[in-house]
Formats: C-alpha cells, sequence, structure tokens
C-alpha cells in the first residue's frame, strides 16, 4: 500500500474513531513515515520541519480571533441574536418559523461568504456570532449539521471562485502561479481571466450540494437541550454588549483598515493587529482590558491553531516520503490513454492529499507540478486543466478533520457540546461538497 494513503486512512479513521484530531494526525504522520521506509528520527524531523510553516497560519488565526473578540464589544452579534429570539417570541405560526429559519441559515451563508472578501476575518467570526444564535436555532429546532454546511460553503466556495480576499490568494498566488510556473516550459499560459471561468462549473455544483443539505438532508427538526455557554468559551459574552453609534463606526473603520492592510501587505497577521489597534484607541474596551481581550481570543482559536500545525506537519512527512509522486505515476501507469478515467484519477488523488494536508492551499503546490505534464499529455485544454488542479487540490478541504472550514463551524456550534466535530461537520460537509464537487470537476475537465 502507498504510505500517503495509509497515513490518509489512519488520520481519518481515527478521526472518525473520535480520537482528538491532532493525536490522529500525529499518528497518521507516523504510520506514514514509518511504512515508506523512513527513520523514526527522519520521520519526526521533517514533522518538526513542517511545524514551522504552521507556525505563520495560526498565528494569524489567533491574531484574527483577537480581532473578532474586540470587534464583538460593538454588540451586533448579541443584537442579531435578541431580536431573532424577539421575532420567536411573539405569534409564531409553521410558515413564520420557516421563514425565520431559512431567513437565518441565508444570513449566516452571506455572512460566511463575506468572511473570505468583504470582511477579512475567515473564522473568527463564528465563535463570536454563532453562540448567541444557539437559543434561536434550539426554538426554531434547527439541525445544526445545516448551519455547519452553511457555513463551510460559505468558507470554501467564495475562494474558490471570486478573486477577491482569501479568493485572490487561491486562485491568482497559488493556483494561477503555479500552473503557469508548472506550464511554462511546456507552452502553457493560463491569464487571470481564465482561472475564475474555469472553477464556475465546480462551484455550481457546492451550491447544488448546500441546497440538498438545507432543504433535503437536514430539512426536518432536531431538538437539542437548552445548555448554558460557559463564558470561558465565549469570552465576549458577559455581558451583552449594546451598541451605540460611536462603536459601529470604529467598527466600521476597523473593517476596512484590517482589510486594506491586509491587501495591501498580504498579511492577516498585521491587518488583524491594526484593527484591533483601532477598535482600542476607539473606547470599545478599556486600554487595561485590551491585554484580557486580545489573550481571551487568542484562546478562543488555540484547538484550530495547533490543529493547523500538526497538519503542517503531516503534509512535510508525506512530502518526505516521495510516496505523492508513486501514486499519481501507479495511478497513471494503470489508467493508459483513458481520458475520461484520467480526469477522475486525478481528482480522486487530490482528495486523499487534501483530506491528509487539510488545506487546499497547501495542496496546489503539491499537485501542480505533476498534473499539468499530465494534463497536457492527455490533451486537456488550458481551462480543463485549472478546473482539474482546482479542483483537485479543493477536494477535502469542505470534510477533512484537520480543515479550518470544518473545524471553525465546529468551535461555534459546539459550545455547549451538542455538536460532534466528525459526524455533525466533517461528515455531513464531505459528502454534499466533495461528490458534487468530483462530478462537476469531472465535467468541467471533459467539457471545458
Amino acid at each position: 500500500m502507498n504510505a500517503v494513503i495509509l497515513a490518509v486512512l489512519v488520520m481519518v479513521g481515527l478521526s472518525l474513531a473520535r480520537v482528538s484530531v491532532v493525536f490522529a494526525l500525529v499518528a497518521g504522520a507516523l504510520v506514514g513515515g514509518l511504512f515508506s521506509g523512513l527513520s523514526l528520527t527522519d520521520t519526526l524531523g521533517a514533522f518538526n520541519d513542517g511545524v514551522g510553516g504552521g507556525a505563520k497560519v495560526a498565528l494569524a488565526y489567533a491574531t484574527l480571533g483577537a480581532f473578532a473578540v474586540a470587534l464583538s464589544r460593538s454588540g451586533l452579534p448579541d443584537l442579531l441574536a435578541a431580536r431573532l429570539i424577539g421575532l420567536l417570541n411573539g405569534e409564531s405560526t409553521p410558515r413564520r418559523q420557516t421563514a425565520i429559519k431559512y431567513g437565518l441559515l441565508g444570513s449566516v451563508t452571506l455572512v460566511a461568504i463575506s468572511s473570505q472578501n468583504l470582511i477579512p476575518v475567515h473564522i473568527a467570526f463564528i465563535p463570536i456570532l454563532i453562540p448567541p444564535l444557539l437559543v434561536a436555532m434550539n426554538r426554531l429546532r434547527l439541525d445544526r449539521r445545516a448551519v455547519a454546511c452553511a457555513l463551510t460553503f460559505g468558507l470554501t466556495a467564495p475562494y474558490m471562485l471570486l478573486p477577491v480576499g482569501f479568493g485572490s490568494i487561491f486562485l491568482n498566488d497559488i493556483l494561477l502561479a503555479n500552473i503557469n510556473d508548472a506550464g511554462q516550459s511546456l507552452g502553457l499560459d493560463v491569464t487571470r481571466g481564465m482561472v475564475p471561468m474555469a472553477m464556475a462549473i465546480p462551484v455550481g455544483g457546492m451550491f447544488l450540494g448546500l441546497l440538498t443539505a438545507l432543504f433535503v438532508s437536514y430539512r426536518k427538526p432536531r431538538d437539542y437541550a437548552t445548555r448554558e455557554i460557559k463564558s470561558s468559551n465565549v469570552p465576549h459574552h458577559t455581558p451583552m454588549h449594546t451598541p451605540s453609534k460611536s462603536g459601529l463606526v470604529m467598527a466600521g473603520i476597523a473593517i476596512i483598515a484590517a482589510l486594506g492592510i491586509q491587501l495591501y501587505s498580504g498579511s492577516m497577521i498585521l491587518g488583524g493587529l491594526v484593527g484591533f489597534a483601532i477598535l482600542s484607541l476607539g473606547g470599545l474596551f478599556k486600554w487595561n482590558e485590551a491585554d484580557d481581550l486580545f489573550t481571551s481570543g487568542m484562546r478562543m482559536m488555540a484547538l484550530i491553531g495547533f490543529i493547523m500545525i500538526s497538519a503542517a506537519g503531516f503534509a512535510s512527512v508525506m512530502k518526505a516520503t516521495s510516496d505523492i509522486q508513486t501514486l499519481v505515476d501507479a495511478s497513471f501507469h494503470i489508467i493508459g490513454d483513458n481520458k475520461p478515467l484520467a480526469a477522475l484519477v486525478m481528482l480522486m488523488v487530490g482528495l486523499f492529499i487534501t483530506l491528509g494536508i487539510g488545506s487546499s492551499f497547501s495542496t496546489i503546490p503539491i499537485i501542480a507540478a505533476i498534473y499539468v505534464p499530465l494534463a497536457l499529455q492527455f490533451g486537456f485544454s488550458p481551462l480543463a486543466t485549472v478546473a482539474l488542479i482546482g479542483t483537485a487540490a479543493a477536494l477535502g478541504d469542505a470534510g477533512s478533520p484537520a480543515s479550518d472550514s470544518t473545524l471553525g463551524p465546529t468551535a461555534g456550534l459546539n459550545v455547549d457540546q451538542q455538536h460532534d466535530h466528525i459526524w455533525d461537520s466533517v461528515v455531513p460537509t464531505f459528502l454534499h461538497y466533495n461528490i458534487p464537487l468530483i462530478v462537476f470537476g469531472w465535467v468541467a475537465a471533459m467539457t471545458l
């Protein structure tokens, strides 16, 4: 068996058995490294080398967490929750409840989409916005798996299609750059305008998966116990904060500044720090509270940070085994000249790689150098090549236990311990997004 496949199977198997994702990643990396012939010392060395790369991402999320906690002092999350509960306390008919339910799901989806471009805080908004809404969700008997699917769609689909914010990084700085770099000697030249066009069909498949999740799979009511949400899990939540005009103005300025700094510098860390500083200077919280707020925000994102660090170590071990290239070579040795089967195998191999790494952003540099020559050899057009590589990288992001696209929703929905990360976030998003991505990605590769 290929070491990469074995490592991914171990990691996913342990995660499905409700073992800690950090432990599952470390165990999978050790098994994969040792099975490939690396010594224990070399395996641990590769893992430690990769950890350093994950630290930057973890620090970025911690900084954004602090910014999100400070932003919550404007009182907007509590105001939204209070108004929803007020609507439910009024005259409530089944039709009215259904309208509120889907209005809430639509709003959550739009906020998640905005977190990728308009207000680039990524997943940091989830532990701030979602916990105050859980009471309203319980009253609506809303299945939280539907909320997880809505959030994950908003966190993944925009960067695959819209070249703004995180989408600019994924589509232009990573996907386009790596494809052109790998195809330069082969005469392949992809322009910026081609990339969103190529990704439109796969994203359409994800949208179909979202509709299926909301209106079919998780449409039925689901009951949850009403439990107290501890303030240690949601550090901003004592007490509720009433919005003021000045607070809203400063919040708007901070959001614009954080976005501008991030786009100018390319650093989420610097953008988050600037946004936090503006909110502090704007008087949304006392100066002597700044340290506690910053620490609370970092603590809120700590688990996600450790998982991302572990995932970077896992990815480093997978690269050190050299079995990614072996996996691709063995797959295409079996295929022969079958172009439709070649497209399917490319997508499935990308799924396995991304499931282990947990990040589509990190998968592209691994597979682009291999896939571009293969795609041209099989006669795929430039648009089809972009669709294949972009979809192969995005596959697994929505359904990986180590992906921030699943970790973020769990961080907000599980504050009362009634939403399991694997069975309520990972499995639903895997089924509703990865299967459509495979189908529609294959269609894009064969038709473009």
